[in-house]
């Protein structure tokens, strides 16, 4: 039996995870396992790999980030509301749409509250401003090659498809 390989520098690890707010409700799971290329590459969170740094198959954790960790402190000034007009027919709260917020960055808004002919679009993250907890557990480790070194992303199953 050869022996399990850890997570380090430059291997694709695959895993599950769970998404819960402290007080555990759970705000999202993965579908299908998620495969990153480990080793500062920016393709998980960086507590996230220090978690996971040397640890094997079959490990499991629990990593508590807090906004500053994640996906940062929620910006009202990302709060914008528009006249429905401005819109296509059929807007609902909910949907989604890409803009430029005013520091002229592309964003994704969410369509969050609709008034009369007022519609509140908000470009944070669903998850800004929250402290999270990622229940994690690796299913596979294995190391990336050259290819996927170059581009900074895993490639092929659950990695990045060009």
């Amino acid at each position: 039996m050869k022996p399990l390989l850890p997570i380090t520098q430059d291997t694709v690890v695959t895993l599950s995870y769970q998404v819960r707010d402290t007080q555990g409700k759970l705000l999202e799971a993965s579908e299908q396992p998620m495969a990153y290329l480990h080793g500062g590459y920016g393709n998980t969170f960086e507590k996230i790999e220090a978690a996971l740094e040397g640890q094997t198959v079959g490990y499991s954790s629990t990593v508590t980030l807090a906004p500053a960790d994640a996906f940062g402190e929620r910006d009202e000034a990302l709060v914008q509301i528009i006249s429905k007009t401005d819109f296509p027919p059929g807007v609902k709260v909910g949907g989604t749409l890409r803009g430029v917020a005013d520091d002229g960055h592309e964003r994704i808004f969410t369509v969050v509250k609709i008034k009369g002919q007022q519609v509140t679009l908000d470009g944070n993250q669903p998850h800004a401003g929250k402290t999270l907890q990622f229940a994690l557990r690796v299913l596979e480790v294995r190391p990336a090659t050259p290819e996927e070194m170059a581009h900074g992303h895993a490639h092929g199953a659950h990695g990045h498809q060009h």
